[in-house]
């Protein structure tokens, strides 16, 4: 009886660790994976429309010239166009003409390269509590993301993929605090952003990154969109109090894919190369995700999930009571 009780005792407090060991992943688990239950409704608010805000998404009605001050708008944004290239890999040449076409659209703002020589030194000096985050990433594109959250929050600004070649100028989105474009099948991309420094939001987006810094083993994809990327990013949004503040650049109902970045596409702003030069092979298969109904698709995550939990239960079960029925025999054959 003492031994079943120490036994029980000793499997409890077990079980306690293992809870105060992984609370803090399952917590982040389920905040990314119910991001497409959730999306919807968080971001209904913050969508651009002519009706809410007077904005023209087509962008026709804002010619070379204009200046959101002068058309009697509040100057949230400064002027600054930031860029980040990191790692030995020589800057393309498509990616250079791309930056020079957002430059020559941009003559007026304050042009920012990020690269090596002064990314670290920005972050040492900034975010230096963040350091030994930022240099743990296994993966380069993910120091580029925590990097362009680092920016927007102390400098504010516009910062943009190389792989975005700009076709007219981001002036007019300078009346909001932050606008970031619609990803396809939900949440944000951070492939363009814009925000006002100090801004709550990617406040926010700094500040967690430690916490959402993980590796899914086999799943570089995962590792990056669930750290510091795309997912993780609009996860964070669906975190927010209060998304007044924020603004989504989507398109009209009848072409709600006006402004998306994906693939080799052309959008009123940008001529989008389409490069994706970090995705791995496991992109391909999450990406067939896209194509289902978002519900369904992290519900047979979850069903998988459940399956190989309750397989890992039942073996163990099994090989318990193999044990058990092992130590009887042997009872019985000394008996």
């Amino acid at each position: 009886m003492a031994h079943t009780r120490l036994r029980l005792l000793l499997a409890v407090i077990l079980v306690f660790i293992l809870t105060c060991l992984l609370a803090p992943f399952l917590g982040n688990l389920y905040l990314l994976l119910r991001l497409p239950f959730v999306w919807k409704a968080s971001s209904a608010a913050a969508i651009i429309t002519p009706e809410h805000d007077g904005f023209d998404l087509s962008f026709a009605a804002y010619n070379r010239t204009y200046s959101t001050a002068d058309a009697g708008l509040p100057t949230l944004i400064p002027a600054r166009l930031h860029h980040v290239h990191l790692g030995p890999e020589p800057l393309r040449q498509e990616w250079q003409a791309a930056r020079d076409a957002c430059l020559a659209q941009h003559p007026n703002w304050e042009a920012f390269l990020w690269d090596d020589r002064n990314a670290s030194h920005f972050v040492q000096n900034h975010y230096p509590h963040l350091l030994p985050t930022w240099e743990s990433y296994p993966h380069l594109v993910q120091r580029v993301d925590a990097l362009r959250y680092m920016i927007l929050h102390t400098y504010g600004g516009a910062i943009l993929d190389f792989d975005l070649a700009c076709k007219r100028s981001l002036e007019p989105l300078r009346q909001f605090e932050f606008v970031a474009p619609a990803a396809n099948p939900v949440g944000i991309s951070i492939g363009m952003m814009l925000a006002a420094p100090n801004n709550s939001y990617v406040g926010d987006l700094v500040r967690n990154l430690p916490n959402f810094n993980r590796r899914w083993s086999l799943l570089p994809y995962i590792t990056v969109m669930f750290s510091t990327g795309c997912h993780y990013a609009s996860t964070i949004y669906t975190m927010e109090r209060t998304t007044s503040h924020l603004r989504i650049l989507t398109g009209p109902p009848d072409n709600p894919k006006l402004h998306m970045l994906n693939g080799i596409v052309d959008t009123p702003l940008f001529r989008h190369l389409g490069s994706s030069s970090w995705h791995q092979k496991d992109a391909r298969l999450i990406k067939a995700f896209a194509n289902m109904d978002q519900r369904l698709a992290f519900g047979m995550v979850l069903v998988v999930l459940v399956g190989v939990v309750g397989a890992l239960v039942l073996c163990v079960s099994r090989v318990r009571s193999c044990r058990v029925r092992k130590r009887m025999e042997e009872g019985e054959k000394f008996a």
